[in-house]
């Protein structure tokens, strides 16, 4: 990667070395020492933090709890749910030794805790009184990616939040996949400003251990999916093997239903792709660690006094009103070198201020979105700046909705699938069903079923493969 200040690349050029130079220069994450993994750094973990104190909020309104899970699972606790398990074997990290001595029964690095979660469950949960459970944790995950490694997208440690919980009855499980999933659909949507389509996994596609799983699937510039929630209805899948059970109000003992679901940091990774451009990030307001940057400009100390004064009045105002303002005063570096950092580091709204503005009694306003240049009177700093973020907050969304609609074809004809995929996007298309079809669009253009949309329109053509009459329209895309 260049050694250059800014960012070298064009997006539309080089996607991957483009994306890889904004996480480094914009000082999201680096790279750590072991291969798969990424260390986050301040400036990245802030908009963790942002996302993760908004979902919080939302789970926590719904009745949720927050606990903690250690990071070791032992191996015997794993295979009392086989398939689950097998489904993870590749990529599980085992630890073999404590010191030079072997720990006899062998110990997974979690790749997910449903196996550790239920066999505590199992314990604490003995009468209809007790339900529902809803347990939420915010941990990492390790899962071995070595091969084709991407921070924020495929690195071997992760993150995220995964919920589990308890319900007494099959349909009060179901209403908590729907309502996590419209949870996730808001987050994304309207804090990312990030579109995305709502539907259901494929039987081949869903978790492990699942009875169905639920998605929320977005598209990326180059034309790639990226996954951005799951919430799995588990049935008594995980129920009946963990003997997560309760004697309901009859006093008979009953296996429980079950939900699990989560989110990682991946959707920094989305962030990233979907509104960045050549200059570098480009934050929407929501989620940005600073929405408001106000560079001085100066070239005396008489000068500095009076700018810096209004400055951190200006600041003061804003602060009031709950925005993250920063004042960058580093008299090291050029007004103009701090606007080009500021534009690599995404903040969504720059504030010029010198002495000629004092004079005018107005300031200079820079929209990161659009680079747009405006004058705002310092009377009207509070609603002139609450506006802007708002338009660019909006902005963004509609911008990659409409990318999102445009990239959405609809096609009936395999040999124009395998053209059309080859140029990205989500391709609608009628499905019959049957998994080996599935696996043959597969194996033939790398594409996978990424979501049955819930409101999919059925085009009541024949299947893509068999031409067996389709039992539903699927929306197929390669990848992340």
């Amino acid at each position: 990667m260049s050694k250059e200040i800014g960012i070298t690349v064009k997006k539309d050029e080089n996607f991957s070395e483009w994306y890889t130079q904004v996480v480094l220069k914009g000082q999201l994450a680096d790279y750590a020492p072991v291969k798969g993994l990424i260390v986050l750094r301040p400036y990245g973990y802030s908009i963790w933090e942002s996302l993760k104190s908004s979902l919080d909020e939302k789970l926590k309104s719904l009745g949720h709890e927050n606990g903690f899970l250690p990071v070791l699972i032992p191996q015997s606790l794993l295979s009392k749910e086989s398939d689950h398990f097998a489904g993870f074997t590749p990529e599980v990290f085992w630890v073999t030794h404590s010191g030079d001595t072997e720990v006899g029964d062998r110990l997974a690095l979690r790749p997910t805790s449903e196996t550790l979660a239920y066999s505590m469950y199992s314990k604490w949960i003995k009468s209809w009184r007790d339900l529902p459970l809803k347990i939420n944790f915010w941990n990492t995950a390790l899962r071995a990616e070595i091969k084709a490694t991407k921070p924020f997208l495929r690195t071997s440690e992760f993150l995220w939040q995964e919920g589990h919980t308890v319900h007494s009855s099959k349909e009060e499980a179901e209403e908590e996949v729907f309502t996590i999933l419209e949870t996730y659909r808001k987050i994304v949507e309207e804090e990312l400003a990030i579109p995305v389509i709502k539907g259901k996994k494929s039987e081949k596609e869903k978790f492990v251990g699942a009875v169905y799983t639920t998605t929320i699937e977005a598209i990326m510039p180059d034309g790639k999916a990226l996954q951005m929630g799951t919430s799995h209805f588990l049935g008594q899948n995980f129920s009946k093997p963990f003997d997560v059970k309760f004697l309901d109000k009859q006093n008979v003992e009953t296996f429980a239903w079950q939900t699990s679901w989560g989110v990682s940091w991946r959707l920094i990774g989305a962030l990233i792709m979907v509104h960045g451009d050549d200059k570098g990030l480009v934050l929407p307001p929501r989620v940005a660690p600073i929405q408001v940057v106000i560079v001085p400009i100066y070239y005396s100390p008489q000068d500095r006094e009076s700018v810096l004064g209004k400055s951190n009045v200006i600041k003061e105002i804003l602060q009031k009103k709950n925005l993250r303002v920063h004042i960058d005063s580093r008299d090291e570096f050029t007004p103009g070198y701090k606007f080009n950092n500021w534009e690599m580091k995404g903040v969504p709204v720059r504030i010029e201020i010198g002495p000629k503005d004092l004079a005018k009694g107005k300031m200079v306003v820079v929209r990161r979105d659009n680079q747009k240049k405006m004058d705002l009177s310092f009377e009207n700093t509070e609603t002139g700046i609450l506006d802007i973020l708002g338009e660019v907050q909006l902005g963004l969304f509609e911008r990659a909705k409409q990318f999102l609609t445009e990239k959405i074809i609809e096609v009936t004809d395999f040999e124009k699938f395998k053209s059309e995929i080859e140029k990205g996007g989500f391709l609608h298309s009628p499905w019959c069903g049957d998994t080996k079809c599935e696996e043959k669009i597969k194996e033939l253009t790398g594409a996978d079923i990424r979501v049955i949309p819930f409101d999919g329109k059925r085009s009541n053509a024949p299947c893509l493969i068999c031409k067996n009459l389709s039992k539903t329209d699927a929306i197929f895309a390669r990848g992340y």
